[in-house]
């Protein structure tokens, strides 16, 4: 775990003991530093008992705290912990917070922060696997895998210093107060979260604090320019002296991507080029990256190639939660000699009225699958918009009948554009019923097995 003397006599209270939050706790205690810790959960606080305080911040005086450390998912645009933190000063925090108190201490290393609406995950699982297969030490961290401070500090070594590749929601930037990246990087943003935040422009906001916190002299990368990604570019290449703001140069790389099994459609065109600009910056050569990109697998949930039976692929994007993550995956398959192809399976707890951007892509849609509390809006709005609409309440009987109707060259994509909420705990859950269907509904010797994880988003 990472651990600093900075830490070591001062008093933190952590409120949430999940990943995260207990990660911090060991490395505070491990640290020198006293605690008082609480969660909802009797099984998360038993490990700190008899070691730390166990109290509810909430219901304590916090008077000589030196920061109260909070969990992502806590919504402090709504919960009374804000104000009574404020109370007595205390700084609330997070643990990313923590490992940026905790660099001064680590042997020379760099670090990389990337954010975004869609694509973080995706591209720091590029960046760090691209800087593997070049030989550089990197640990995953931050939104996606391991928490930071769980992890083991990483030495340099011949081919240079180790690289901590974070991801970093919204929710954690608005924990964090110093935390200068080497690298800092926005991939897109896109209406999302908006019940923690007072509007669009403030949930903008918090992804821009990322670049406010860091040096000038440090390397910001962009990928969509769209606004307002756009905005916050000009931003910050006017403070920032020549050519350390930069936008991903897509064009560059457009026609390398058939190379790249895992990485089609336009959006992972922009995390590629967003990862190729980091990993430059951190001195990895064309030659290197070049290597390594074949070779990435695709995270889970996120245009995961399941399998390919009988020349029918099966994609689960259970991932994409709204129509803007939805669209890209649509606009990777095109028609085949005028034929489309794509079998969509589309719906779920709906974050908006409408198809959004998925509506540009139609043309690349062969049949639509309609599932869930969204079911019969999709199809409305889908009918007489592409050739077949069939009404499925469940996921399975949409998978089953995908598959009946998919022809070789075809692709069966479960990207559904909602929320999982109205069937299913989380997407990962969902994704993982699309993966036992797709196994279920192979026939025998056809090889459906999922591609590992190596993480996943928490928020």
């Amino acid at each position: 775990m990472i651990t600093s003397t900075a830490f070591a006599g001062k008093r933190y209270a952590i409120l949430g003991l999940a990943r995260s939050g207990a990660a911090a706790a060991e490395a505070l205690l491990a640290s020198g530093a006293r605690l008082t810790v609480w969660d909802r959960q009797d099984v998360a606080r038993e490990p700190f008992e008899g070691r730390c305080d166990i109290a509810d911040p909430l219901a304590i005086d916090l008077t000589g705290f030196d920061g109260l450390i909070v969990s992502p998912g806590v919504p402090l645009n709504t919960h009374p912990i804000r104000p009574h933190a404020e109370q007595f000063g205390v700084p609330i925090i997070g643990d990313i917070e923590l490992f940026a108190l905790a660099r001064p201490e680590l042997l020379p290393h760099k670090v990389v922060g990337i954010t975004g609406t869609n694509g973080k995950s995706t591209s720091v699982a590029l960046v760090h696997h691209i800087l593997q297969m070049s030989g550089l030490p990197s640990v995953l961290g931050g939104n996606i895998g391991e928490a930071i401070m769980a992890q083991a500090p990483l030495a340099p070594n011949d081919q240079g210093e180790g690289v901590y590749v974070l991801e970093l929601s919204s929710y954690q930037i608005d924990l964090t107060n110093s935390l200068d990246c080497d690298v800092a990087a926005l991939t897109n943003i896109t209406p999302d979260h908006l019940d923690r935040y007072d509007g669009f422009a403030a949930y903008a906001a918090s992804k821009a604090r990322l670049f406010e916190i860091q040096s000038a002299a440090n390397l910001a990368v962009f990928g969509s320019l769209a606004e307002p990604v756009g905005a916050i570019f000009e931003t910050e290449r006017a403070r920032r002296p020549a050519g350390r703001a930069v936008a991903a140069d897509l064009d560059a790389l457009r026609e390398l991507q058939p190379q790249w099994p895992s990485l089609q459609g336009p959006h992972n065109l922009e995390n590629v080029a967003v990862a190729i600009a980091i990993v430059e910056e951190l001195g990895v050569k064309p030659a290197q990256w070049q290597h390594a990109l074949p070779r990435f697998r695709s995270l889970p949930h996120r245009m995961e190639r399941v399998c390919e039976e009988h020349g029918v692929l099966f994609i689960n994007d259970s991932k994409a939660t709204n129509t803007a993550s939805a669209a890209p995956a649509l606009a990777a398959f095109p028609p085949i000699e005028g034929r489309p192809r794509v079998h969509w399976i589309v719906g779920g707890l709906a974050k908006e009225d409408g198809l959004g951007d998925c509506g540009e892509h139609l043309g690349n849609v062969a049949a639509v699958y309609t599932v869930g509390e969204a079911g019969p809006r999709f199809a409305e709005l889908l009918e007489g918009a592409v050739p077949t609409v069939e009404r499925c309440e469940l996921v399975s009987e949409a998978v089953r009948r995908a598959r009946d109707a998919a022809q070789a060259g075809d692709v069966v994509l479960f990207s559904p554009a909602c929320a999982s909420f109205d069937q299913f705990r989380d997407y990962e859950k969902r994704g993982e019923h699309f993966r036992q269907l797709v196994g279920v509904i192979a026939e025998s010797g056809v090889d459906c097995s999922a591609d590992p994880s190596i993480g996943s988003d928490r928020v």
